[in-house]
């Protein structure tokens, strides 16, 4: 990497993403190979790590900034612009420990953003934080690297790496794929994760809920999804009603009130939002959850998605990017293609009312 570059590092779940990230953060040893780094590191990886959660948020700056090693009066002169990017004043002398994530992750961004680190690292947990901050955040990103410093940006967001990054790196399996104009890159990852390796993905991997701040109560086990004839397929024709199965996991029963907020999103191929959905539930018990979602009309155009998990409550913060990949396959009338795809993420059905020249409606 040159000085004053960006680049995206995109892989599916698992491929090493966050773990190369800590290895150049030096919060992992690798074990085998070395690493050079040259110049001051400051990083913003998983939620939860990087402050100490007893110290308020003005105490943490401090720490943060003499880690990087500057001196209080360098970071004096950079703590009001820290705190007004954050939007946290007041919350400032209230232990991190009582932060909600966003408010963990606009504080932590503002810390490693604003003390001037040669390079900055930045992982997925960006998207935790509202649209309004994450524009701000990119942007701010973009700041840095005009400014002679380095980044490296890990995010399942491709509109993002796109308008960031000149390059990016493709990791599979722990391994450097491929290299180089983020364009191609992007093409290559897209095609090369176009089917899940396993009908039923298992979600139990810790690297897998990277971003999530408490999974002790509740956790994502599995998801599938379902075609009409209900067998297994990540693969839907357009048109075709499908369902999406997902188990989760209470590993302890919740206080009656407690309540938890289970959802899911879809995203399109460049990472934009397509749709969300979520339940609100109380008072569960522990044990599994089976949770079946009918999309008895499909209105997806042709094209790669991929489903995000959530859950939000008590403590609990399990966030799943890119949980599943679902394609939705163009189909054919009398020989063409139906309907004709002129852009959009859907396809919605309208009634046409048709008057003056004849003609046959075909379909």
């Amino acid at each position: 990497m040159k000085r004053g570059e960006v680049v995206g590092i995109i892989g599916r779940n698992g491929a090493g993403k966050s773990t190369l990230l800590k290895i150049l953060s030096r919060i992992t040893t690798p074990t085998e190979g070395t690493v050079e780094v040259h110049g001051r590191i400051g990083s913003l990886l998983e939620v939860g790590t990087g402050f100490h959660p007893e110290l308020s948020g003005r105490e943490n700056i401090y720490l943060s900034g003499s880690i990087l090693g500057m001196k209080r009066t360098e970071i004096d002169a950079k703590f009001d612009e820290i705190v007004k990017f954050a939007e946290m004043e007041k919350f400032l002398d209230t232990p991190v420990k009582r932060y909600s994530s966003g408010m963990y992750v606009r504080l932590a961004f503002a810390v490693a953003a604003h003390l001037e680190p040669e390079i900055l690292i930045i992982d997925e947990v960006l998207a935790v934080g509202d649209a309004a901050f994450q524009k701000k955040c990119l942007g701010k990103m973009g700041d840095v690297a005009r400014g002679g410093r380095t980044v490296l940006f890990v995010s399942h967001n491709m509109a993002a790496i796109s308008s960031l990054c000149k390059n990016a790196i493709l990791l599979e399996k722990g391994e450097i794929k491929d290299f180089g104009k983020t364009s191609a890159i992007i093409d290559k990852y897209l095609t090369y994760q176009n089917y899940p390796d396993e009908l039923i993905m298992d979600l139990s991997s810790p690297d897998i809920r990277k971003n999530s701040l408490d999974t002790s109560i509740f956790l994502w086990r599995e998801i599938s999804v379902k075609n009409s004839g209900n067998s297994l397929s990540s693969s839907i024709k357009l048109g075709e009603p499908f369902t999406i199965n997902i188990r989760g996991h209470f590993s302890q029963s919740m206080e009656p009130d407690a309540q938890v907020s289970l959802g899911f999103g879809m995203t399109s191929p460049l990472g934009g939002p397509v749709f969300n959905s979520h339940k609100n539930m109380k008072g569960c018990d522990a044990g599994d959850i089976n949770i079946t979602i009918s999309f008895r009309e499909n209105f997806l155009a042709p094209g790669i998605y991929q489903i995000d998990l959530g859950a939000n409550g008590p403590k609990i913060v399990d966030w799943i990017p890119e949980a599943y990949t679902i394609t939705i396959e163009p189909i054919t009338v009398d020989g063409l293609p139906a309907p004709i795809n002129c852009g959009g993420l859907m396809i919605h059905p309208c009634q046409w009312f048709f008057a003056g020249t004849a003609g046959d409606l075909l379909h």
